[in-house]
């Protein structure tokens, strides 16, 4: 590592006490506002860890397929005929002969066709013909096969990761699965209902900060702690995640109607790095809130709602009103503010507040999210010239 990333990196550090999160500053506003990280993290972050793409119901049958982007990157995602083992596989949508995607959308093909040239390969990856290529000296179509990337079914979701040595994510995620099965047994049969999309003027770290942490919760949602009991909320870091839980929907509150609601838990997980896991009060649920980095200072960010029908009843169109024309509008004002604060002289770094307890009251999960954005800008400067 050159002397001048051994100096930034040892800038972006001070104050951060990764052994006592009591004792700790958070993570220096250079992350957050400097170009430099920003860049940093498409590689070190976001190519190297497991990105959120479907519900596994998008790629159930032979032939399904998903076009997506990650860190940047055009993949795609298909299951292979009965013949081939059903298998899910994933690739770079990025076609062998003069790199035109392949396929856009979701839907079910036979064969991945690409639509300059008309070269066609299996669901394999496997280039089957490539037109005019005869003559070509040294050319065979069997020699050329799609880039691959690592692909997995987990907790109901299908998830992608560009890194070619990265561990699986069943691994990875320890115990998140089995928390999953727990407070979520019906995941797997729920099915796409609607999706929010929003954009942000604001860093994705900012974003995952304030997801992290209950303690402004009393502050800027009244609603929402009519909702949930805020004296049963706990917040547990592992490995990778954090776990999110508190007793929810069991009396009249001013966020919406939960009179018939099955569900009477508040279930919230956080995936590094950017894919939130929520289970509100209702029907069966499951939410799926990515967190996209645009920019620097933007942000793109996308709920996707998997309940027990595609159509919603009255009482979960009331809480996607809720989520969509109160809470969100009251968070995205809380983390525009803190990026344009960032921005100014007036703020470095802030303390990090711990309850002992493990409360959501306390910001230890942020501090656990911050260790990891240091641990990851590390580990990829390391390596750097």
């Amino acid at each position: 590592m050159s002397n001048d990333l051994i100096a930034k990196l040892a800038a972006v550090r001070q104050g951060f006490d990764a052994a006592n999160p009591a004792a700790s500053m958070s993570l220096r506003a250079e992350a957050y506002v400097d170009p430099f990280w920003f860049e940093i993290e498409t590689d070190a972050v976001f190519a190297r860890s497991w990105q959120w793409v479907c519900h596994t119901e998008k790629l159930r049958s032979p032939g399904n397929y998903v076009a997506a982007e990650v860190a940047g990157r055009p993949i795609v995602i298909v299951r292979g005929p009965g013949e081939d083992n059903g298998d899910l596989r994933a690739f770079y949508n990025v076609c062998k002969h003069r790199a035109h995607h392949l396929v856009e959308g979701e839907g079910t093909i036979r064969a991945l066709t690409c639509p300059y040239h008309a070269w066609v390969y299996d669901l394999g990856g496997r280039l089957k013909t490539a037109r005019h290529t005869n003559h070509l000296d040294g050319f065979d179509v069997k020699d050329v096969c799609l880039d691959q990337i690592a692909v997995t079914e987990f907790g109901g979701f299908v998830y992608v990761n560009l890194d070619e040595s990265a561990e699986p994510l069943a691994t990875a995620a320890g115990d998140l699965g089995a928390e999953v099965a727990h407070w979520a047994p019906d995941v797997e049969q729920l099915t796409f209902a609607h999706r929010l999309e929003y954009t942000i003027d604001s860093n994705w770290k900012n974003v995952v900060d304030n997801f992290l942490e209950c303690y402004h919760c009393h502050v800027a949602h009244a609603d929402f702690v009519s909702l949930v009991d805020m004296d049963t909320y706990s917040v547990t870091t592992h490995g990778i995640y954090s776990s999110h839980m508190a007793e929810a929907g069991k009396t009249a509150n001013s966020a919406y109607d939960v009179s018939d609601a099955t569900v009477t838990d508040h279930a919230v997980w956080w995936l590094w790095p950017n894919t939130c896991i929520m289970r509100y009060p209702g029907r069966g649920n499951m939410i799926v809130m990515q967190i996209i980095p645009v920019g620097p200072g933007r942000t793109a960010e996308t709920y996707d709602f998997f309940l027990e029908s595609p159509e919603p009843n009255e009482a979960e169109l009331d809480s996607i009103r809720y989520l969509d024309e109160v809470l969100q509008p009251e968070d995205i004002g809380l983390v525009e503010s803190v990026q344009r604060g960032m921005a100014t002289r007036a703020f470095d770094q802030g303390r990090i507040v711990v309850d002992p307890s493990g409360s959501g009251l306390s910001e230890h999960a942020l501090h656990h999210f911050h260790g990891l954005v240091l641990d990851h800008y590390d580990a990829f400067l390391s390596g750097a010239s």
